[in-house]
């Protein structure tokens, strides 16, 4: 008599979760791996890792168990499930929650010294930018959620953004010249949105209030306003009233050296004829 399949325990993962309700559902079914491999066409080891929570099913393997045990849908949610978890793992620590707090906010004031900021970059950008020291499928699903990020500049009630770059960061030589083109051009296209102003800080300023690094203010039709830090062990949401003000202050002390809006369009289609 063949041995019945060791009992995994509770579900922690939502692979897991998954492996638990695919053996709850071929246990109501009365079929053991063997049977429901050879009805659905996947292999029985497969099926056992899966309800083991050792593998991550395939999207298509959702599929087809949803049509064979016509649960609806709840195969393919938990693979979404999965899949959305997979992605926040992938992120800095303190990421995803300044994800959802960009994602709620009324208006940003950006400042940036070093690349182009992560809403207005590209794909072929974002991929340069990101894919030092990662595999080419994580970078792959990185440059995914950023690109799923600047949803919100289409969205029907955008925000108010305002972003000053340091010239640097506009002729840093990211990618080759075809991705530093596309990028320039996307900064043109959205500096005429009305919703979006693009200012540029001329590489011949000297000391400026900018030289400490880049922050990005968000301020909410609800909420206070947070600032926003990246480091190299993460990002940071700082909510004080006195950092939020000093970041406030410091950003109109930047945009008082920044080029005008005419100005600093003038300055990118004159790096982009540059190349």
């Amino acid at each position: 008599m063949p041995r019945r399949p060791r009992d995994p325990g509770v579900p922690r993962t939502p692979i897991q979760h998954f492996g638990a309700e695919l053996r709850a559902h071929r246990d109501l079914a009365g079929l053991s791996r063997a049977q429901l491999a050879a009805k659905i066409g996947y292999s029985s080891v497969w099926i056992g890792q899966i309800e083991n929570g050792k593998e991550s099913p395939s999207k298509e393997f959702a599929q087809d168990c949803d049509t064979f045990f016509g649960t609806n849908g709840l195969f393919f949610r938990g693979w979404e499930w999965i899949q959305q978890v997979a992605e926040l793992n992938l992120l800095p620590p303190g990421f995803p929650d300044f994800l959802e707090r960009e994602a709620e906010a009324a208006s940003m004031h950006i400042f940036e010294t070093m690349v182009v900021t992560g809403l207005f970059q590209t794909p072929e950008y974002a991929h340069e930018v990101l894919k030092s020291g990662k595999k080419p499928e994580v970078v792959e699903r990185l440059v995914a959620t950023r690109m799923e990020r600047q949803q919100i500049l289409d969205d029907e009630d955008p925000p108010h953004i305002v972003a000053i770059f340091d010239e640097f960061a506009i002729r840093r030589p990211i990618g080759d010249t075809e991705t530093r083109r596309g990028q320039l051009r996307r900064l043109i296209e959205l500096s005429e949105r009305p919703e979006i102003t693009i200012q540029i800080v001329p590489a011949n300023t000297g000391a400026y209030a900018g030289l400490p690094g880049a922050f990005m203010v968000l301020s909410f039709s609800d909420a206070p306003d947070v600032v926003h830090i990246e480091t190299h062990k993460g990002a940071q949401l700082l909510d004080h009233s006195t950092i939020v003000r000093e970041h406030e202050l410091r950003f109109d002390l930047i945009r008082g050296v920044a080029l005008s809006t005419s100005g600093t369009l003038d300055l990118l289609h004159s790096i982009l004829e540059s190349l």
